[in-house]
């Protein structure tokens, strides 16, 4: 995980009850998963907002909005995989994942 991030991952989060866990997110998922060569950074991010709006995981969404901004994807974009995924994963689960959106949107962050 980059340095700058550091500070709010997840052994910060989680270490003093998880160590082992929050080791694991931030060597394997963070480290070796994220940065593998094969997905774009922008791609992954893509990939793992659908994952989390499809599995209704809203409070790993609002990190993970953040992060595919950071990757590439424009608000439009993100709004856009919500609403085509209203149709396959389901509207409470889209219109779940609109209010994470909005939140962010409205922070500008």
């Amino acid at each position: 995980m980059p340095e700058d991030k550091q500070s709010e991952g997840p052994r910060r989060q989680f270490g003093d009850i998880a160590p082992a866990l929050a080791g694991y997110s931030e060597d394997v998922l963070f480290g070796q998963v994220w940065e593998d060569p094969d997905l774009s950074p922008r791609d992954r991010s893509l990939v793992t907002v659908a994952s989390l709006i499809t599995s209704g995981s809203s409070e790993q969404l609002a990190f993970h909005l953040g992060k595919a901004r950071e990757n590439g994807l424009s608000d439009k974009e993100l709004v856009a995989t919500v609403t085509h995924l209203a149709f396959y994963s389901g509207w409470p689960k889209a219109m779940s994942a609109l209010t994470v959106a909005r939140r962010l949107l409205a922070d500008g962050s």
